[in-house]
């Protein structure tokens, strides 16, 4: 019979008791669990969308309409998932986005094209996310108040610049990625921007220096201090991250639809944070996971398009999204609880 191997003297390496996997094995198993309950849901809204309106629902353009909406507030969820994984949290991202909007589509801006246009919406991004950072890391405010600040003023400059009224673009090249003949193998441009920023954002948080570091920060800030981590310096990027996802949805946004307003990215605080709730990242920091943020982006887009194909009322679909919400967060409990 053979006998179990010993660890060599001096080793720190222990043998797991048969039928035990290890510990990374065993967050790998969870998280799957978790991408495939949220594949699950979807699967399910995908089948209520087509047994409730399946002429209009499954229709290829709705399904292109829906991906082309799930494509401007992920690439904002993408950069909120971050700075919650880090412990923070950001409630300017849809005021930035208002901000940038208008700030790229005023006539000033516009007679530099395509190319400023592009370059002004992720500056202006930039811009909010720097004082943010420079707030929290280094002044010492609490993300909340910081960004909460940011949300008001952001707002209150997008009014001001547009008096409340709709700026109209009138550059050929930002309209036309808006059209049909822009679309690759079906695909909007929107959806393809997103797709990259989604994979880049997933590259960045679990195969880099970087990813890791967010991780440790949010897990433990002051252990993450000791291992050697500069704690404000990394918050800092994080914030300028949120704020260059903002800057690039704002451009998303401006193409989607053809203007600049101060009321866009309304309540895109709220429904990113839920997105990236629901998708498996935690409020309290530690753990985020893209992939799953996206699903949850995708379930919220999903929802509301059922919603309004069917003519439900707002107040419905927001009820929905409360319950969603909650249900999201009572099973990550339930999942910390055991682990």
């Amino acid at each position: 019979m053979t006998q179990p191997v010993s660890p060599p003297r001096g080793s720190t390496d222990k043998v797991p008791p048969v039928g035990q996997l290890p510990a990374w094995r065993g967050l790998m198993a969870r998280a799957d669990v978790r991408t495939l309950s949220l594949l699950g849901v979807l699967a399910a809204l995908v089948v209520i969308g087509g047994i409730t309106k399946p002429d209009e629902f499954l229709d290829t353009r709705n399904l292109q309409l829906v991906l082309t909406q799930a494509s401007v507030i992920g690439v904002v969820t993408v950069g909120m998932t971050f700075v919650i994984t880090s412990g923070g949290i950001d409630l300017s991202v849809g005021a930035i986005v208002a901000l940038a909007s208008v700030w790229a589509t005023t006539v000033a801006t516009q007679e530099y094209g395509f190319g400023g246009i592009l370059f002004t919406s992720v500056l202006v991004g930039l811009g909010c996310g720097l004082v943010n950072g420079l707030l929290i890391a280094y002044g010492g405010m609490v993300p909340f108040i910081a960004t909460l600040a940011m949300l008001a003023s952001a707002r209150g400059l997008a009014l001001q610049i547009t008096d409340g009224k709709t700026q109209i673009v009138t550059v050929d090249g930002i309209l036309d990625l808006g059209e049909r003949d822009a679309y690759i193998l079906g695909i909007p441009p929107l959806v393809l921007v997103f797709a990259v920023v989604t994979i880049i954002g997933w590259l960045i948080l679990n195969r880099t220096t970087f990813g890791r570091r967010t991780v440790a920060v949010g897990g433990n800030a002051e252990a993450a201090r000791l291992a050697g981590i500069d704690v404000r310096r990394q918050r800092l990027y994080l914030y300028l991250l949120s704020g260059l996802c903002c800057g690039i949805a704002a451009f998303l946004l401006i193409i989607l639809s053809g203007s600049g307003q101060n009321t866009n990215g309304n309540l895109y605080e709220l429904d990113a944070i839920a997105a990236a709730i629901i998708g498996g990242t935690l409020l309290s920091g530690g753990r985020g996971t893209i992939v799953g943020s996206v699903l949850g982006v995708l379930i919220f887009t999903t929802i509301t398009n059922i919603f309004a194909l069917n003519n439900l009322q707002s107040d419905v679909q927001q009820i929905a999204k409360g319950a969603i919400i909650v249900a999201a967060v009572l099973v990550q409990r339930r999942t910390a609880s055991t682990t």
